[in-house]
């Protein structure tokens, strides 16, 4: 074909225009393809002509199949079938300037840099360009793309990361800082600014352009320091950088041992001191923060006796605790009284008691020692216990390193000392550990039945002390935890029972409550009849040497899986089980399917069953309403209602849409922890959408296929479309708008044009007489609505005296724009929330924007029975 002469050029640009557009409203795509080559064959300038097109069709407003991204693909294909029409020098640099205004949003912007090749232009040019956008009011678009073309070495970070904490684009606030550790830095220290208590949000975002009202709560300092402390992870950065946050940490930690000692009274005097020496060691302001805390929760005498232990001079305490000391002397701190026999026999008929001599407990500390231990444990048919212990993080960075592997088998245990042993010390030229193949040999035999109670938490703790622990092979491993269930369930027995609460005194002489059994503590009372001593549960496992009763704790702790295993062998029946139990449980513990406890829960004594997913050969409660992910297309699509979603902090605009398809979707507020999410998956049988680094950990802890991670790049109605492509839901036209917006409820009380005006008296008549004490009269609403009938109220659940729903819940009136009623003939309020809706102009614009998922069944879809938003 004859290229187009310039005079010709904008009426034929206007054809080509005209004619595409009559094309994509018939949908007639490939007829859209046939216009857009015609028209760039004919171009004198392709590449500009492209420019041209696009700026007609403002790319700006829409995304996926729309109409400028199939213009942009199909010149990417055209230009790669002729070469020779790609500009370069002056040219293409007066064209790189037209593009930036088009590149502003997701889908156009990978395919505009390349075509145009803006990677290739200069640094400062493009930085010229990222500002303006940034002083526009476009944070997120400057963000991304000084990513893509790597530019934030040269870019203030404060001033670019700012508005995207306040817009909550923590996401991309972490991408934006990917790959350069000086930023990371810089980021975290600025992180830490933002926690200390005069920091004010709200006053900082007067200075950004185009911000929202930022609320009082927002920014606080628990969603900083989640931030701040999942970025030291996962960049390993100091935590020096973050001293504030840390120290407030620390602060949270005395919080919790102070309560735990003296209003719960469940830990004892000499795990809470140990625990309180460690946390504000060497750090004065922790140590002036714990003597106020013991003026709160204790008494003088003991605060002032930790004030000696502190070294701490007498014009840093409270006047109080200055005035006490001259009556104390540092040999009489916190000393322990001699352990009360009365009480140790006392224990001994409560507790379940290592049934073996005090020398059959090996301590284990070199590869030499490790080699009697190996002998007596790789043995075809040995059965041995395993558990591991470690010092308690309390909230802490990072996860706990195991200090104390405790293996033991018939009349023996062995206690291998990781902490202060050789045994992670090569032992080998090869960088090989005796210890580290001796576990995997262990865990890798068929020969050899390994028992343990909920061992993800043991193997995630042996993954972060020693990366060559990874990989561990699992054969004949039994999750008596797992059995556990089976005991609960088949014979019906509560899983966490009220038992009476026994108050012992512990070494110092104080009470020291011990609490209902849980976890493993519950299995050995419902099995051999004496729960197990939990009380150096929460010790400190990193002091060397070991108390001895820690050293007993820890025996027993894993001897007592030998005598319920093998009382459950001996009786199976007793206890609902059948002989072959310990098959079923095989094979359940492997750290990929998420079974047992995290290092979290083993220390806070929770029940493994609040952490836990569903084994594939169980089945859920509540089942799950999912089917399996990529259906086959024999496959009957679920309905929105067949599907429930819980949607993590970062992707409301993808729940609201969700929401408005008719699907059932939970959102987590902006401050609520990522883990929360999978405990509502759990409990409701949610499929979880989240993005970014949270996916690995909640996959990890929830059933397979239960999490799905969604493109942050992406607009949220592209994310919607992929997630109901990816779970096999079909939408229908019934389905939009059938959920409230607001809360979720999909129950609507249906409020006909005459009943509304009787609503909208009533309002006016309780405004009016607010002020006064004495209720309305009950038939003055009647004689306000001449006379009508007002007994739809009361069956529809509105009250006539208050406008209020059984609930509760106020009737939005309100909301509703005055002049409306005559137009409206009926309206939605939902039952739950008192929010009002009525048919509209959105049910349109959300048939068009899903229209690719949209199943119509041959109905006119303009038309809707369901309520539409405000």
């Amino acid at each position: 074909m004859e290229s187009v002469g310039t005079g010709d050029a904008g009426h034929y640009l206007s054809q080509i225009v005209s004619a595409v557009n009559i094309a994509w409203a018939l949908k007639e795509v490939e007829q859209v393809k046939e216009h857009l080559r015609q028209f760039l064959s004919t171009a004198d300038d392709p590449m500009t002509s492209l420019l041209d097109l696009l700026d007609h069709y403002n790319p700006t407003k829409g995304k996926g199949h729309a109409l400028p991204a199939l213009v942009t693909c199909e010149f990417q294909k055209w230009i790669h079938d002729h070469p020779e029409c790609q500009q370069s020098g002056l040219r293409l640099k007066k064209l790189q300037g037209r593009v930036f205004p088009l590149i502003t949003e997701g889908n156009l912007m990978d395919i505009l840099l390349s075509i145009y090749k803006l990677e290739e232009a200069e640094r400062s040019f493009l930085l010229g360009h990222v500002t303006h956008l940034h002083h526009t009011g476009k944070y997120k678009e400057a963000a991304i793309l000084s990513i893509k073309l790597n530019l934030q070495p040269d870019l203030d970070l404060e001033q670019m990361c700012t508005p995207l904490l306040l817009l909550d684009r923590f996401n991309l606030l972490e991408a934006y800082v990917s790959g350069h550790p000086k930023l990371q830095s810089q980021l975290l220290q600025m992180l830490d600014r933002w926690s200390d208590s005069s920091f004010n949000p709200r006053k900082l975002s007067k200075e950004y352009q185009g911000l929202p009202p930022v609320k009082p709560d927002k920014l606080n300092v628990k969603t900083l320091s989640k931030l701040a402390f999942r970025l030291l992870e996962t960049y390993n950065l100091d935590p020096a950088l973050c001293s504030n946050m840390i120290n407030q940490r620390h602060l949270g930690t005395l919080k919790y041992l102070m309560y735990k000692r003296f209003v719960e009274k469940t830990m004892t005097q000499e795990n809470w001191a140990d625990h309180v020496q460690n946390t504000v060691e060497g750090n004065v302001w922790l140590q002036e923060q714990c003597i106020a805390l013991l003026c709160r929760y204790s008494d003088l005498q003991t605060a002032g006796f930790w004030a000696l232990k502190f070294g701490m001079p007498k014009e840093m305490l409270p006047q109080s605790v200055a005035d006490i000391l001259k009556d104390l002397h540092f040999d009489d701190q916190l000393s322990e009284s001699q352990k009360n026999p009365q009480d140790s026999q006392a224990r001994k008929k409560l507790f379940y008691q290592l049934p073996i001599p005090r020398s059959k407990v090996y301590f284990l500390q070199n590869h030499t020692e490790l080699s009697g231990c190996r002998a007596a444990i790789l043995k075809d048919g040995q059965i041995v216990g395993v558990d591991m212990e470690w010092r308690p993080s309390f909230g802490g960075l990072g996860k706990p390193n195991v200090s104390l592997i405790q293996l033991a088998v018939k009349e023996e245990v062995f206690l291998l000392d990781i902490l202060q042993g050789n045994f992670l010390q090569s032992s080998d030229p090869g960088g090989r550990s005796e210890l580290v193949t001796f576990i995997k040999d262990l865990f890798a035999s068929s020969g050899i039945k390994k028992l343990g109670y909920g061992m993800v938490g043991d193997f995630q703790g042996l993954d972060a002390t020693d990366a060559r622990f990874r990989g561990l092979e699992l054969r004949s491993v039994v999750d008596l935890c797992e059995v556990h269930k089976q005991i609960q369930r088949n014979l019906n027995r509560p899983r966490a029972p009220s038992a009476p609460v026994e108050v012992l005194a512990d070494a110092s002489g104080d009470d020291c409550i011990q609490q209902p059994e849980k976890g493993l503590s519950l299995l050995v009372k419902d099995v051999l009849g004496k729960p197990l001593d939990k009380t150096d549960q929460l010790s400190n496992w990193d002091r060397r040497p070991l108390r001895e009763d820690q050293v007993i704790y820890a025996a027993a702790d894993a001897y007592c899986l030998l005598d319920v295993f093998e009382t459950l062998c001996h009786a199976p029946d007793e206890f609902g089980l059948k002989p072959n139990f310990y098959e079923v449980a095989k094979g359940q513990a492997s750290p990929k399917k998420g079974i047992g406890r995290s290092p979290r829960q083993k220390e806070s004594g929770r029940s493994p069953r609040q952490k836990e997913s569903v084994p594939k050969n169980k089945t859920a409660e509540p089942p799950p309403k999912v089917i399996p992910p990529n259906s086959s297309p024999q496959t009957k699509a679920l309905s929105p209602r067949e599907f429930s979603v819980i949607c993590d902090n970062m992707l409301q605009g993808l729940g609201r849409y969700l929401r408005c398809l008719g699907v059932d979707v939970l959102m987590l507020e902006n401050d609520d922890d990522h883990r929360k999410a999978a405990e509502i998956a759990r409990r409701d049988g949610r499929v979880i959408l989240t993005c970014g680094l949270p996916f690995q950990t909640l996959r990890s802890q929830i059933g397979e296929g239960r999490c799905f991670a969604v493109d942050s790049s992406e607009k949220a109605r592209e994310q919607a479309v992929r997630v109901l492509k990816h779970f096999n839901v079909g939408v229908s036209l019934a389905d939009i708008f059938s959920r409230c917006q607001v809360c979720n409820c999909d129950k609507y009380l249906h409020i006909s044009q005459g009943r509304m005006v009787q609503l909208m008296k009533l309002r006016d008549y309780l405004e009016e007489i607010g002020g006064q004490q004495d209720p309305p009269h009950a038939s003055e609403p009647e004689r306000l609505c001449h006379g009508e009938n007002l007994q739809w109220m009361e069956e529809m659940g509105i009250s006539s005296e208050s406008l209020l729903l059984t609930n509760g819940a106020q009737l939005q009136l309100d909301a509703v724009p005055a002049g409306l009623l005559e137009k409206v003939p009926l309206f939605f309020c939902c039952s739950q929330c008192g929010k009002i809706f009525w048919e509209g102009s959105h049910f349109g614009r959300v048939v068009s924007q899903f229209k690719d998922v949209l199943q119509t069944n041959g109905e006119c879809i303009y038309q809707s029975a369901n309520p539409q938003g405000l």
